[in-house]
């Protein structure tokens, strides 16, 4: 088996991470899957953490999503050439895997990793494959801002602009809080609440973009 940047003293944990829950029977590598995912939330938001101490919890949650997400996920994926290696079930061979099943892979060997070696390797492995997306999050990008992202993204794709409704006030005029939905277009995006009707337009913002954005439907 290949190592994929990590030579893995246990193969077996290799062998089970790259077994999708889509094969009949036998174990896969689901659990593994649940485990990365943990371990890969942690590595993110230490990197955030430590790099960018001028960021709030908000948008240091923003840009984890970005980084976690199934889209971003799916490119160390191909990178690593699980594609090519992954143990796939009858109704999944012969097409390419959906973002979704690149990422869980992904996560899957992330956790593999980890029980290989520790956490020590796990994040050193994280920082190795998704060097690219969490540079991406670290630099410059780090400090977008998700409405223009969303009214660039709009102009681009509908011509239009975004429009954002303001569902709902809660509390006094020195501590109200708003819930603001974006819109394009007729559709309504899942609502988000702020402290200021700013920041509530740009947590709407960002729910709209993580709907949005991907290219491809969400696979199984």
């Amino acid at each position: 088996m290949p190592e994929l940047g990590h030579a893995f003293r246990d193969p077996a944990l290799l062998t089970l991470a790259l077994t999708h829950a889509s094969c009949d029977g036998g174990a896969d590598n689901e659990r593994l899957e649940f485990l990365g995912d943990a371990v890969l939330d942690l590595v993110v938001a230490e990197a955030l953490h430590a790099r960018e101490p001028r960021l709030d919890e908000g948008r240091m949650t923003q840009l984890k999503a970005d980084v976690v997400s199934r889209r971003s996920l799916a490119e160390p994926a191909r990178r690593l050439g699980l594609e090519r290696l992954a143990r796939l079930g009858p109704g999944l061979r012969g097409r390419s895997p959906s973002q979704a099943v690149l990422a869980n892979l992904y996560e899957a060997l992330i956790g593999a990793v980890h029980l290989d070696a520790g956490y020590a390797a796990a994040r050193e492995f994280v920082h190795a494959t998704l060097a690219e997306e969490l540079g991406r999050a670290l630099g410059d990008d780090a400090r977008d801002n998700p409405k223009q992202r969303l009214q660039e993204l709009c102009q681009a794709r509908y011509a239009r602009l975004p429009t954002y409704e303001v569902v709902e006030t809660r509390g006094a005029a020195h501590e109200r809080a708003f819930l603001v939905a974006a819109g394009i277009d007729g559709r309504r995006f899942p609502a988000a609440w702020g402290r200021t009707l700013k920041e509530a337009e740009s947590w709407a913002a960002f729910e709209a973009l993580l709907e949005i954005e991907p290219v491809e439907p969400a696979g199984p």
